[in-house]
């Protein structure tokens, strides 16, 4: 004796249907119900979020400290160049002052061989007033002469300068001038004029005479004893 079923194929597969579609909806709302209570997907993107925000203001940061990397560079760099202007200026001003310095004594010097040249109450009108002469070597003779226009309203002049040396060699009277003769001289207010002059073998200078000339003309006339 066979037992039916009262129910149909048909709907039996449909109410099978609903049953497992009812099962594995209840299923899929338990495994969401899951991570969400667990905080894994979630989590997992709010870390993410997190760590991109981070990655940016990092990258900001680094960017903004380059930057102040490069402006420090910078002005390290003109430092240093303002620093190798200034000394090398500082340098150039050194030598400048001791440049002045050695002028100012020099200017000094003359300033008190003229005065010691030129006694009180001198005339006006052209001189010789500092013809010296000393050996430098055993046969070399070492000397100097100073012409000067005394005034203060004074034309240039133009002439020649002789130097006459007089003395004994190998025991007998000498005289001689310059081997380039008469040397040109050329001033407004003072000249000087100096050489020297290689001696004979047992020579013996005795005076020194220093002639200005002007054309034919002596204007002045000098002589030291040595």
């Amino acid at each position: 004796m066979l037992v039916r079923s009262a129910l149909p194929w048909p709907l039996r597969w449909a109410m099978l249907a609903i049953v497992i579609g009812f099962c594995a909806a209840i299923g899929l709302w338990a495994f969401e119900f899951g991570r969400d209570i667990a905080g894994l997907e979630r989590g997992g993107r709010d870390e993410l979020l997190q760590l991109r925000q981070q990655a940016a203001e990092l990258k900001v940061q680094m960017q903004t400290l380059k930057s102040e990397r490069d402006k420090a560079q910078s002005i390290s760099n003109i430092a240093d160049t303002l620093v190798t202007a200034e000394k090398a200026s500082h340098d150039k001003l050194v030598a400048q002052v001791k440049q002045l310095e050695a002028e100012n004594l020099a200017l000094r010097d003359d300033l008190g061989f003229f005065e010691r040249l030129i006694p009180a109450g001198a005339s006006e009108g052209l001189a010789i007033r500092g013809l010296q002469a000393e050996m430098s070597a055993p046969s070399t003779l070492k000397w100097q002469a100073l012409v000067m226009q005394a005034g203060r309203y004074t034309n240039e002049f133009s002439g020649r300068l002789e130097i006459t040396l007089v003395g004994l060699s190998n025991g007998k009277n000498w005289t001689v001038s310059l081997p380039e003769g008469s040397l040109p001289i050329k001033f407004k207010q003072y000249g000087r004029i100096e050489g020297v002059f290689q001696l004979p073998a047992q020579t013996v200078v005795k005076s020194v005479s220093a002639r200005v000339m002007d054309g034919p003309t002596v204007r002045a006339t000098q002589t030291i004893k040595l």
